[in-house]
Protein backbone atom coordinates (compact mmCIF):
# COMPACT_ATOMS: atom_id res chain seq x y z
CA UNK A 1 0.00 0.00 0.00
CA UNK A 2 1.39 3.33 -1.00
CA UNK A 3 2.09 5.84 1.79
CA UNK A 4 0.34 8.43 -0.34
CA UNK A 5 -2.88 6.42 -0.08
CA UNK A 6 -5.08 7.52 -2.92
CA UNK A 7 -8.03 7.71 -0.53
CA UNK A 8 -6.81 11.06 0.80
CA UNK A 9 -9.18 13.08 -1.39
CA UNK A 10 -10.81 15.91 0.51
CA UNK A 11 -14.36 14.70 -0.18
CA UNK A 12 -13.51 11.53 1.72
CA UNK A 13 -12.77 13.38 4.97
CA UNK A 14 -15.87 14.05 7.10
CA UNK A 15 -16.20 17.45 8.81
CA UNK A 16 -16.70 15.90 12.25
CA UNK A 17 -15.00 17.65 15.18
CA UNK A 18 -12.18 15.90 17.01
CA UNK A 19 -14.10 16.02 20.29
CA UNK A 20 -16.67 13.67 18.75
CA UNK A 21 -14.28 10.71 19.06
CA UNK A 22 -13.84 10.58 22.87
CA UNK A 23 -17.42 11.66 23.49
CA UNK A 24 -18.64 9.02 21.06
CA UNK A 25 -16.73 6.30 22.91
CA UNK A 26 -18.21 7.31 26.27
CA UNK A 27 -21.75 7.75 24.97
CA UNK A 28 -21.48 4.52 23.00
CA UNK A 29 -20.39 2.56 26.05
CA UNK A 30 -23.21 4.00 28.17
CA UNK A 31 -25.84 3.27 25.53
CA UNK A 32 -24.44 -0.21 24.96
CA UNK A 33 -24.57 -1.02 28.67
CA UNK A 34 -28.10 0.39 28.98
CA UNK A 35 -29.42 -1.66 26.05
CA UNK A 36 -27.73 -4.79 27.37
CA UNK A 37 -29.29 -4.27 30.79
CA UNK A 38 -32.70 -3.96 29.13
CA UNK A 39 -32.18 -7.27 27.33
CA UNK A 40 -31.10 -8.98 30.54
CA UNK A 41 -34.04 -7.42 32.36
CA UNK A 42 -36.46 -8.83 29.79
CA UNK A 43 -34.79 -12.22 30.11
CA UNK A 44 -35.05 -12.12 33.89
CA UNK A 45 -38.73 -11.25 33.65
CA UNK A 46 -39.20 -14.48 31.71
CA UNK A 47 -37.52 -16.53 34.42
CA UNK A 48 -33.94 -16.59 33.08
CA UNK A 49 -30.94 -16.04 35.34
CA UNK A 50 -28.81 -12.94 34.85
CA UNK A 51 -25.85 -14.66 36.52
CA UNK A 52 -26.14 -17.60 34.11
CA UNK A 53 -27.78 -16.07 31.03
CA UNK A 54 -29.23 -18.17 28.24
CA UNK A 55 -27.56 -18.24 24.80
CA UNK A 56 -30.39 -16.07 23.49
CA UNK A 57 -29.71 -13.44 26.15
CA UNK A 58 -25.99 -13.52 25.38
CA UNK A 59 -26.45 -13.22 21.63
CA UNK A 60 -29.16 -10.55 21.69
CA UNK A 61 -27.27 -8.69 24.42
CA UNK A 62 -24.13 -8.68 22.26
CA UNK A 63 -26.06 -7.42 19.25
CA UNK A 64 -27.69 -4.52 21.10
CA UNK A 65 -24.35 -3.74 22.76
CA UNK A 66 -22.82 -3.14 19.34
CA UNK A 67 -25.89 -1.21 18.19
CA UNK A 68 -25.44 1.14 21.14
CA UNK A 69 -22.12 2.27 19.66
CA UNK A 70 -23.70 2.71 16.24
CA UNK A 71 -26.38 4.93 17.76
CA UNK A 72 -23.70 7.00 19.50
CA UNK A 73 -21.70 7.35 16.27
CA UNK A 74 -24.74 8.59 14.37
CA UNK A 75 -25.68 11.02 17.15
CA UNK A 76 -22.18 12.48 17.49
CA UNK A 77 -21.71 12.67 13.73
CA UNK A 78 -24.93 14.64 13.41
CA UNK A 79 -23.98 16.99 16.25
CA UNK A 80 -20.41 17.59 15.07
CA UNK A 81 -20.79 18.17 11.34
CA UNK A 82 -23.55 16.18 9.70
CA UNK A 83 -24.73 12.70 8.93
CA UNK A 84 -23.92 11.32 5.50
CA UNK A 85 -23.41 7.67 4.63
CA UNK A 86 -20.43 8.46 2.39
CA UNK A 87 -18.56 10.10 5.28
CA UNK A 88 -18.72 6.78 7.13
CA UNK A 89 -17.23 5.08 4.09
CA UNK A 90 -20.39 3.70 2.51
CA UNK A 91 -19.11 4.14 -1.02
CA UNK A 92 -18.89 1.73 -3.89
CA UNK A 93 -15.38 0.72 -4.90
CA UNK A 94 -14.03 -0.90 -8.04
CA UNK A 95 -13.71 -4.68 -7.52
CA UNK A 96 -10.08 -4.75 -8.65
CA UNK A 97 -9.07 -2.16 -6.05
CA UNK A 98 -11.09 -3.83 -3.32
CA UNK A 99 -9.81 -7.36 -4.01
CA UNK A 100 -6.16 -6.31 -4.31
CA UNK A 101 -6.25 -4.29 -1.10
CA UNK A 102 -8.06 -7.00 0.88
CA UNK A 103 -5.71 -9.74 -0.35
CA UNK A 104 -2.62 -7.73 0.63
CA UNK A 105 -4.07 -6.92 4.05
CA UNK A 106 -5.13 -10.53 4.63
CA UNK A 107 -1.70 -11.91 3.72
CA UNK A 108 0.02 -9.39 6.00
CA UNK A 109 -2.34 -10.20 8.87
CA UNK A 110 -2.14 -13.99 8.67
CA UNK A 111 1.61 -14.10 8.11
CA UNK A 112 2.42 -11.80 11.02
CA UNK A 113 -0.20 -13.45 13.24
CA UNK A 114 1.29 -16.88 12.54
CA UNK A 115 4.75 -15.58 13.38
CA UNK A 116 3.45 -14.02 16.59
CA UNK A 117 1.61 -17.21 17.56
CA UNK A 118 4.70 -19.32 16.86
CA UNK A 119 6.97 -17.11 18.93
CA UNK A 120 4.67 -17.11 21.94
CA UNK A 121 3.24 -20.62 21.41
CA UNK A 122 -0.35 -19.43 21.43
CA UNK A 123 -3.14 -21.97 21.30
CA UNK A 124 -5.94 -20.16 23.14
CA UNK A 125 -9.43 -19.72 21.72
CA UNK A 126 -12.07 -17.03 21.90
CA UNK A 127 -14.51 -17.14 24.80
CA UNK A 128 -17.56 -16.48 22.63
CA UNK A 129 -18.40 -20.10 21.73
CA UNK A 130 -18.85 -21.11 25.36
CA UNK A 131 -20.70 -17.87 26.21
CA UNK A 132 -23.14 -18.32 23.33
CA UNK A 133 -23.80 -21.99 24.06
CA UNK A 134 -22.72 -23.23 20.64
CA UNK A 135 -22.88 -26.86 21.68
CA UNK A 136 -26.34 -26.58 23.23
CA UNK A 137 -28.55 -26.10 20.16
CA UNK A 138 -28.61 -25.41 16.44
CA UNK A 139 -30.35 -22.11 17.18
CA UNK A 140 -27.36 -21.04 19.27
CA UNK A 141 -25.04 -21.91 16.38
CA UNK A 142 -27.16 -19.91 13.92
CA UNK A 143 -27.40 -16.93 16.26
CA UNK A 144 -23.69 -16.97 16.96
CA UNK A 145 -22.85 -17.16 13.24
CA UNK A 146 -25.21 -14.26 12.53
CA UNK A 147 -23.62 -12.09 15.20
CA UNK A 148 -19.97 -13.03 14.73
CA UNK A 149 -19.89 -13.07 10.93
CA UNK A 150 -22.38 -10.34 9.97
CA UNK A 151 -23.59 -8.10 12.79
CA UNK A 152 -20.24 -7.61 14.54
CA UNK A 153 -18.29 -6.79 11.33
CA UNK A 154 -20.98 -4.34 10.22
CA UNK A 155 -21.21 -2.57 13.58
CA UNK A 156 -17.51 -2.60 14.44
CA UNK A 157 -16.40 -1.39 11.02
CA UNK A 158 -19.00 1.37 11.06
CA UNK A 159 -17.96 2.57 14.50
CA UNK A 160 -14.19 2.03 14.45
CA UNK A 161 -13.24 2.57 10.81
CA UNK A 162 -16.25 4.61 9.70
CA UNK A 163 -16.70 6.94 12.67
CA UNK A 164 -13.58 6.92 14.89
CA UNK A 165 -11.09 6.74 12.03
CA UNK A 166 -13.13 9.32 10.14
CA UNK A 167 -12.84 11.73 13.08
CA UNK A 168 -9.25 11.04 14.13
CA UNK A 169 -7.74 11.10 10.66
CA UNK A 170 -8.27 14.88 10.79
CA UNK A 171 -5.59 15.21 13.47
CA UNK A 172 -3.41 18.15 12.35
CA UNK A 173 -0.11 16.26 12.26
CA UNK A 174 2.45 16.79 9.50
CA UNK A 175 6.10 16.13 8.78
CA UNK A 176 7.00 18.39 5.92
CA UNK A 177 4.43 17.81 3.19
CA UNK A 178 3.43 14.42 4.53
CA UNK A 179 0.19 14.19 6.48
CA UNK A 180 0.48 11.88 9.47
CA UNK A 181 -3.04 12.23 10.83
CA UNK A 182 -4.39 9.06 9.15
CA UNK A 183 -1.40 7.00 10.32
CA UNK A 184 -1.75 8.16 13.92
CA UNK A 185 -5.51 7.64 13.70
CA UNK A 186 -4.92 4.08 12.50
CA UNK A 187 -2.70 3.34 15.51
CA UNK A 188 -5.18 4.84 17.99
CA UNK A 189 -8.13 3.00 16.48
CA UNK A 190 -6.11 -0.23 16.42
CA UNK A 191 -5.41 0.03 20.15
CA UNK A 192 -9.06 0.77 20.92
CA UNK A 193 -10.19 -2.07 18.67
CA UNK A 194 -7.95 -4.53 20.47
CA UNK A 195 -9.07 -3.34 23.90
CA UNK A 196 -12.72 -3.61 22.85
CA UNK A 197 -12.25 -7.39 22.54
CA UNK A 198 -10.91 -7.83 26.07
CA UNK A 199 -14.00 -9.75 27.13
CA UNK A 200 -14.11 -12.13 24.17
CA UNK A 201 -10.43 -12.87 23.60
CA UNK A 202 -7.56 -13.91 25.80
CA UNK A 203 -5.06 -11.11 26.59
CA UNK A 204 -2.31 -12.57 24.42
CA UNK A 205 -4.57 -12.23 21.37
CA UNK A 206 -5.26 -8.53 21.84
CA UNK A 207 -2.07 -7.60 19.97
CA UNK A 208 -3.02 -9.54 16.80
CA UNK A 209 -6.52 -8.07 17.04
CA UNK A 210 -5.01 -4.60 17.33
CA UNK A 211 -2.89 -5.31 14.26
CA UNK A 212 -6.02 -6.40 12.40
CA UNK A 213 -7.67 -3.14 13.46
CA UNK A 214 -4.68 -1.21 12.09
CA UNK A 215 -4.82 -3.00 8.74
CA UNK A 216 -8.56 -2.45 8.48
CA UNK A 217 -7.96 1.28 8.89
CA UNK A 218 -5.46 1.16 6.01
CA UNK A 219 -7.96 -0.75 3.89
CA UNK A 220 -10.57 1.92 4.65
CA UNK A 221 -8.07 4.66 3.81
CA UNK A 222 -6.77 3.09 0.62
CA UNK A 223 -10.13 2.17 -0.86
CA UNK A 224 -12.11 5.12 0.57
CA UNK A 225 -14.82 2.57 1.26
CA UNK A 226 -15.97 0.63 4.31
CA UNK A 227 -17.13 -2.39 2.33
CA UNK A 228 -13.75 -4.08 1.63
CA UNK A 229 -12.74 -3.95 5.30
CA UNK A 230 -16.16 -5.26 6.27
CA UNK A 231 -15.69 -8.19 3.90
CA UNK A 232 -12.24 -9.00 5.33
CA UNK A 233 -13.47 -8.67 8.91
CA UNK A 234 -16.44 -10.92 8.19
CA UNK A 235 -14.36 -13.57 6.42
CA UNK A 236 -11.80 -13.62 9.22
CA UNK A 237 -14.51 -14.12 11.84
CA UNK A 238 -16.22 -16.81 9.77
CA UNK A 239 -12.99 -18.75 9.29
CA UNK A 240 -12.14 -18.52 12.99
CA UNK A 241 -15.63 -19.70 13.96
CA UNK A 242 -15.65 -22.66 11.58
CA UNK A 243 -12.21 -23.74 12.78
CA UNK A 244 -13.46 -23.79 16.37
CA UNK A 245 -16.57 -25.71 15.31
CA UNK A 246 -14.45 -28.14 13.21
CA UNK A 247 -16.55 -27.47 10.13
CA UNK A 248 -15.41 -28.39 6.62
CA UNK A 249 -13.82 -25.99 4.16
CA UNK A 250 -17.04 -26.03 2.15
CA UNK A 251 -19.09 -25.02 5.17
CA UNK A 252 -16.61 -22.24 5.93
CA UNK A 253 -16.87 -20.94 2.35
CA UNK A 254 -20.67 -21.05 2.54
CA UNK A 255 -20.62 -19.10 5.80
CA UNK A 256 -18.31 -16.46 4.31
CA UNK A 257 -20.45 -16.03 1.21
CA UNK A 258 -23.67 -16.01 3.22
CA UNK A 259 -22.29 -13.36 5.55
CA UNK A 260 -21.16 -11.20 2.64
CA UNK A 261 -24.62 -11.46 1.09
CA UNK A 262 -26.24 -10.40 4.36
CA UNK A 263 -23.94 -7.39 4.58
CA UNK A 264 -24.56 -6.48 0.93
CA UNK A 265 -28.34 -6.65 1.37
CA UNK A 266 -28.40 -4.66 4.61
CA UNK A 267 -25.74 -2.03 3.96
CA UNK A 268 -25.09 -2.11 0.22
CA UNK A 269 -27.89 0.36 -0.56
CA UNK A 270 -26.16 3.02 1.56
CA UNK A 271 -23.40 3.31 -1.05
CA UNK A 272 -25.63 3.04 -4.10
CA UNK A 273 -25.72 6.80 -4.75
CA UNK A 274 -21.98 7.15 -4.99
CA UNK A 275 -20.13 6.05 -8.15
CA UNK A 276 -17.41 3.43 -7.88
CA UNK A 277 -14.00 4.86 -7.01
CA UNK A 278 -10.48 3.63 -7.60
Amino acid sequence: MSPAMHGDARDDIPPWRLWAAPVGIVVGFLLAELLTLIVYGVGASQGASTSNPTPAMEIVGSIVFDLGFIAAAMLLAQLSGGLQAAWFGFRRVRPRTAVATVVIAAIAYYVLTDVYASIFSLHAKDNLPSQFGLHRSDWAVAGTALFVCAVAPMCEETFFRGFLFGVLRRLPLRVGARELGPWVASVIVAILFGLAHTGSANPEYLIPLGFLGFLLCLVRWRTRSLYPGMALHSANNAIALTIQLHWSAGAAAALVVGSWLAIAVLLGPLGARHPAIA
